[in-house]
């Protein structure tokens, strides 16, 4: 099986090596691509691309794995699309996206473009699992310090049998503690807390900009949220549902009499 490995971190990062070396080790063929730098917050975004007719590809080696991998200066939801028609080759059966530097947890997971990368997927019918490591990230990419990527890689490596055999456009969202395996307080179910794990503020401002940095979000969560668990050791698994039409009670009528529309 062809499973599509990609993130919004970049081609760089050790936790998408990882997560390509989970897939080779199962036995798939792992279709390595992922942007060329950080997209990091570009959700599920096509672009903005430096030149609309083109995206730029370079082949890289990806240390420990014999597969090629593909940096590409584009967004992980647009480098899933390509995938999809036939740009690394044939198409893939799969989507995982991570190990991502940083949780991806609560409603914020909608602006995040590991999680863009899988609903990217599902558009072409495909299922997909997104991992992230609780990194502590406040501004920095904090390549310096230890990240127990092998564990986030161990508990990806454990679902991921499941997933293939999961109905089509199956989509998972998986949340590691940055913790030794053996650490680990075990795996739960759970909901997306109401806010993220972390949260942007601006720290100051002239007059031709704005400075940001991120910052841990200290706000209470309900206990069976996936912050407050990952928070307290466990692992979450969040099954995503992409947007579809509600069921509303929706007053057309009145509008349609105010515009002078219908009978």
């Amino acid at each position: 099986m062809r499973v599509l490995v990609t993130n919004d971190d970049g081609i760089s990062s050790p936790g998408l090596h990882a997560l390509a070396a989970v897939v080779a080790a199962e036995g798939h063929e792992p279709v390595i691509a992922a942007p060329s730098s950080d997209w990091s917050g570009a959700s599920a975004c096509l672009g903005p691309l430096d030149d609309p007719d083109r995206v730029r590809v370079e082949r890289v080696d990806v240390g420990g794995l014999s597969a090629i991998g593909y940096a590409v200066g584009a967004p992980p939801a647009l480098i899933t699309m390509l995938a999809d028609l036939g740009g690394f080759g044939p198409p893939p059966d799969l989507v995982v996206a991570g190990i991502n530097r940083g949780l991806n947890t609560g409603r914020s997971t909608l602006f995040s473009g590991t999680i863009g990368a899988i609903l990217a997927g599902e558009r072409f019918g495909l299922s997909g699992m997104a991992v992230s490591a609780d990194v502590q990230v406040t501004g920095t990419t904090g390549a310096d310090e230890p990240v127990h990527w092998e564990t986030a890689a161990a508990v990806a490596k454990t679902v991921l049998p499941w997933l293939l055999s999961a109905p089509s456009r199956t989509l998972l969202n998986l949340n590691v503690p940055d913790l030794a395996l053996a650490e680990i307080q075990g795996i739960r179910w759970a909901g997306l807390a109401p806010v993220g794990g972390v949260r942007t503020v601006i720290t100051g401002h002239d007059p031709t900009g704005l400075n940001l940095d991120l910052v841990v979000n200290e706000e209470p969560m309900p206990n069976n949220s996936d912050t407050a668990l990952v928070r307290s050791g466990w692992t979450t698994v969040t099954p995503l549902v992409p947007t579809s039409a509600a069921e509303l009670p929706l007053p057309v009528d009145k509008w349609e009499q105010a515009l002078g529309l219908g009978d």
